[in-house]
């Protein structure tokens, strides 16, 4: 009797719990179900944009998986149509999975975090390290070092555990790199990015004295039909928009130091475009070139990378939508080759 009182007194209390509040969660079997009460506001909506509104730790892109895939309940009936029109003050009721295990494995690869909350973290990657597994890196990436970093703080990526990898920089560019911990923060974050909204400021040191002060390279980059391993401005509507804004920092001895900034963010696009008027980046193996002293005091310093560093990255968060703001000295291999070519 006093167990049957028990249960009851727990149910009670649970749906007190839930008059109260406008979704909650019940973990059983692996499955997080989630009761979210929408507000006559949400009256005409899409399902999967009041879904999204009115529980802010799911992207309306896994909520439209989750509906289509029959995860999404009204009264006990699966509801598949992300686009049906919500009358307003429904109770749904959706069905989460546990965020399934990535492929990769957790590494403990040592890592600078810059930040860190529950949505994102910002990374000062160092020169050398993968940011993704590919055919040739398949682990000791940034990836594998997240996952160990993270653990179960990650919430998943469209319903997998792992750091949502918004933007990458090559291996061998050091600097400043932001990483999502939630489907809403990596969905968020990049439309700031496809939106241009980012700030993002590189350090370059760079063959040959540009004999502007500065100036906006505009010119559009795709794959090379030559070379798949090569970035290559191209004409026509093959090649996407691609826009630097550089300045010249400091004269040094047949190179100067540089500072680019992004409007665009594409691959190599720093690397190609600064080639392309005459002044490619000091140690790129791929779009650079190197005259006898040059490769002279790039052997004795043992610089073998592209001399770039992402030294600045700013953004709105996207939850708080607070603007955050970060910066990264220019790392001891680079400050070592900007002194041996100093004048």
């Amino acid at each position: 009797m006093l167990m049957g009182q028990s249960l009851i007194s727990r149910k009670l209390r649970d749906i007190e719990r839930e008059r109260q509040n406008p979704h909650i969660s019940l973990r059983m079997g692996g499955i997080q179900t989630i009761v979210a009460r929408l507000e006559p506001a949400h009256a005409g909506w899409r399902l999967d944009r009041a879904l999204a509104d009115a529980v802010p730790t799911l992207s309306r892109e896994r909520l439209k998986a989750l509906i289509r895939s029959g995860a999404v309940e009204l009264g006990g009936s699966p509801v598949r149509d992300p686009a049906v029109k919500v009358r307003g003050e429904e109770a749904f009721q959706v069905a989460v999975p546990e965020p399934r295990s990535a492929h990769n494995e957790p590494q403990d690869i040592p890592l600078k975090i810059m930040f860190e909350d529950e949505h994102l973290l910002v990374v000062d990657k160092p020169a050398g390290l993968v940011v993704h597994p590919a055919a040739g890196n398949l682990d000791r990436t940034l990836v594998n070092a997240l996952l160990h970093h993270c653990g179960p703080s990650l919430s998943g990526i469209g319903g997998v555990a792992r750091p949502g990898i918004v933007h990458r920089i090559d291996k061998d560019t050091s600097g400043l790199l932001v990483v999502a911990k939630t489907d809403v923060a990596h969905e968020r974050l990049a439309k700031q990015f496809a939106a241009h909204s980012i700030d993002r400021r590189y350090l370059a040191i760079v063959n040959g004295v540009p004999k502007a002060s500065g100036g906006t390279i505009d010119a559009p980059l795709a794959r090379s039909s030559t070379n798949r391993k090569k970035i290559a401005i191209v004409e026509g509507t093959r090649g996407k928009r691609s826009v630097t804004h550089w300045r010249r920092l400091d004269v040094l001895n047949d190179g100067a130091l540089v500072e680019c900034r992004l409007e665009t963010g594409r691959t190599h696009q720093v690397r190609v475009h600064m080639a392309s008027i005459g002044h490619p980046l000091l140690g790129d193996p791929v779009y650079g070139r190197s005259g006898k002293s040059h490769a002279k005091i790039l052997k004795e310093l043992q610089f073998n990378r592209q001399a770039l560093h992402a030294a600045e990255l700013g953004f709105s968060h996207p939850v708080t939508k607070h603007k955050l703001s970060f910066s990264s000295a220019m790392p001891p291999d680079m400050q070592e080759l900007f002194k041996a070519l100093g004048v």
